[in-house]
């Protein structure tokens, strides 16, 4: 028996991870499409005329099995894939868009939409939304085109979902193929020892001698941090920025250009002048215009500080005996040189303070403390690799049932995607009375454990850990009748609110002061190592906004385009960025060719959503501050509010039901330093 195709034998439900096969999902996505359509059919021929229950809330039920197969095989497609995978994802992607475009295509069933939005029935503020966003999905589905365009409209949206997961195929291949093996100890000058024995360990478990580095996070990162060998800096950072751009067969420039003109061409086809228009139309920013002044906004604010930011890096640097032109494989080493002169500041004095384990009970905590969440360890609940542990989440908001499922994969492995990011198996919904709890991942690419220490945190990761679990809480959480409202289902630029407003949390005293010891001795972190934490906040913040300006901006420029773009890929993304760049370009070196949020994630006409998302958080964490950081009136009410809304509203009508009012740019210019 195809086990995704039976109720799974395992507690709550959870996927049978451990009896899952490659040749089940074909079968099973066939299957279970076959059930969808003819639920739908059953949606277009009933005999009464069309109403909410019969029609919208009918096809809210509908292809359930569906998603279901889709969101495990795509999601083990990111965090632990093969060769075999990767090669049956383009099938089932296929039909998997073969049949929303039937589904969104068919004159009969948009008819009965159509008829339900046109009556305009009395319904709950929840209903309206759904009914709202399903006659709007069925339009920009392409429901009201004639036959001819509807014939091409099929025919992009198939290729598309096809070229998004070769460009991330593409990323994945070219960060997975590179190593930098090293075996004179002189080469690992500046290097810290965690550092060196993760790169010895990986060494041996590749059955090779000396030491190896990688373009993944952990071992790239402190590699550019630290390595005093300039040339070694030089290959690794070349070997990261030209990913996707070696014109060899993972190359990504083509397949830019044919994204961003099938995207620029379906939004042709529905009635719009740019895919930013489209995209933008049911967004908090509403429209291109709003989304640069924000990005001109901040830009003008920090810019002056970014300038200052580089000349302080290149003092440093001729301080070191550095000569000519700052490269930017100088970057991150003279700034953590300068951070340590400046604040007395390393990755290497607070890591035993951020041991994993105890990072997660701290995480935990704090969930605890602000929701009154609690977690237990179900060992019992199959995984999908060894590496990942799952709890069972409470909640006094669900009496007697489990409110969540958590899944946590810390750590760098050949079959996963790199960065951080949270996803679900299943998201909560209540749509026939009962409530069906979310399946939450979090997936990341964590410092791992040596034979001579426990995983120890960076600062960094700790803060990616307390933004990812924001996300999860924002999934955990969600209490909608709805699925397709539920968890992170929100506006793009509103989906970051609940991770960075936790992020706010690493740097307040009160809370590190509740659990950071020192992994060996169990000495507190002291005052004075916060102190300097937070005076370190604000390190470089000039430049990293004028970077994350820069993402925003090319981004919006792809999507902006009016007519088909022939231009070089590398000009264009160069011609953008330059203007938020500080540092001059490396010949080879790309930023789009691996540039997975915009070409192979949602964050397409979007990117902007983090700076945005900035402006909301830094404005939500000042009532915080106001009344206490644990205050439970406050996390009540963003909970409430935010976090178990989903998309049951206008977002900008939760941050304000939350906030009292809309939020002011000020509070996020004001922490960063910038007024």
């Amino acid at each position: 028996m195809n086990p995704l195709l039976v109720k799974p034998n395992t507690p709550f439900e959870t996927p049978a991870f451990d009896k899952i096969k490659l040749e089940h999902y074909k079968p099973a996505l066939t299957e279970a499409i076959k059930a969808g359509k003819e639920e739908v059919q059953k949606i277009i021929h009933n005999q009464d005329n069309p109403t909410f229950e019969n029609t919208i809330e009918a096809l809210e039920k509908s292809g359930d099995k569906i998603e279901t197969i889709a969101g495990i095989f795509f999601n083990l497609n990111e965090a632990e894939t093969n060769d075999e995978m990767q090669a049956l994802a383009p099938d089932l992607s296929g039909m998997i868009t073969d049949y929303a475009n039937e589904v969104n295509l068919n004159p009969d069933l948009f008819k009965r939409v159509k008829s339900v939005y046109e009556s305009k029935p009395e319904l709950n503020s929840e209903q309206k939304m759904l009914l709202d966003d399903t006659y709007k999905g069925f339009i920009k589905g392409g429901a009201d085109l004639d036959e001819e365009a509807k014939k091409r409209f099929r025919e992009i949206t198939k290729r598309l979902s096809e070229l998004s997961l070769k460009f991330n195929e593409n990323v994945m291949a070219e960060t997975n193929a590179f190593e930098l093996h090293l075996t004179d100890e002189k080469d690992l000058d500046g290097l810290p020892k965690y550092v060196r024995d993760a790169a010895k360990e990986d060494a041996q478990n590749r059955k090779k001698d000396g030491w190896i580095f990688t373009l993944h996070y952990p071992s790239y990162i402190p590699f550019m941090q630290h390595a005093k060998k300039r040339s070694l800096r030089e290959k690794i950072y070349r070997a990261y920025t030209t990913r996707g751009n070696k014109n060899n067969e993972f190359d990504n420039k083509e397949i830019i250009k044919e994204i961003v003109n099938l995207r620029l061409e379906k939004a042709n086809l529905l009635g719009y002048k740019s895919y930013a228009d489209m995209v933008l139309e049911d967004r908090m920013a509403q429209s291109a215009e709003n989304v640069n002044k924000l990005l001109d906004d901040i830009f003008n604010a920090g810019h002056s500080h970014a300038i200052k930011d580089k000349e302080a890096i290149e003092e440093t640097a001729k301080k070191h005996g550095h000569k000519g032109t700052l490269e930017r494989w100088d970057w991150a080493y003279y700034s953590e040189l300068l951070r340590k002169e400046k604040y007395n500041l390393t990755d290497e004095m607070t890591k035993p303070y951020f041991e994993l384990n105890s990072v997660i009970k701290a995480v935990f905590g704090l969930a605890e403390t602000l929701y009154d969440l609690s977690f237990k360890v179900n060992d019992k609940i199959p995984t999908y690799h060894k590496d990942v542990t799952v709890y069972e989440v409470y909640s006094p908001q669900i009496k007697d049932e489990v409110k969540a499922i958590l899944y946590l994969d810390f750590h760098p492995r050949k079959g996963k995607g790199q960065g951080a990011w949270m996803t679900t198996f299943r998201e909560q919904a209540k749509l026939d009375g009962k409530y069906k709890a979310p399946f939450v991942s979090l997936v990341m690419n964590f410092t791992k454990p040596t034979s001579k220490e426990p995983a120890l945190l960076t600062f960094d990761e700790l803060t990616t850990f307390l933004h990812e679990f924001g996300h999860a809480l924002h999934a955990m959480l969600s209490n909608v009748k709805y699925g397709s409202q539920s968890c992170t289902n929100v506006y793009r630029d509103f989906v970051e609110l609940p991770s960075q407003m936790h992020e706010n949390f690493a740097l307040e005293k009160e809370w590190l002061d509740t659990w950071a010891k020192h992994y060996k001795t169990g000495e507190k972190i002291s005052n004075d190592l916060i102190q300097r934490i937070k005076a370190a906040q604000n390190f470089n913040s000039g430049y990293a906004s004028d970077r994350q300006i820069s993402f925003g901006l090319i981004d919006m420029a792809w999507h902006s385009i009016t007519k088909p773009f022939t231009e070089d890929v590398i000009e264009f993304e160069q011609k953008i960025m330059s203007k938020a760049e500080q540092l001059p370009h490396v010949e080879g070196s790309a930023f789009n060719t691996a540039f997975g949020h915009i070409f192979a994630g949602g964050y397409a006409a979007g990117y902007y959503g983090y700076k945005w998302a900035e402006v909301l958080d830094a404005d939500a964490f000042e009532l915080f501050k106001e009344t206490g950081i644990f205050n439970k009136e406050t996390s009540k009410k963003f909970a409430v509010n935010i976090l178990e809304k989903g998309g049951t509203a206008h977002p900008m009508e939760l941050y304000k039901a939350f906030r009292g009012k809309e939020p002011s740019i000020e509070p996020l210019l004001k922490r960063e330093g910038l007024i």
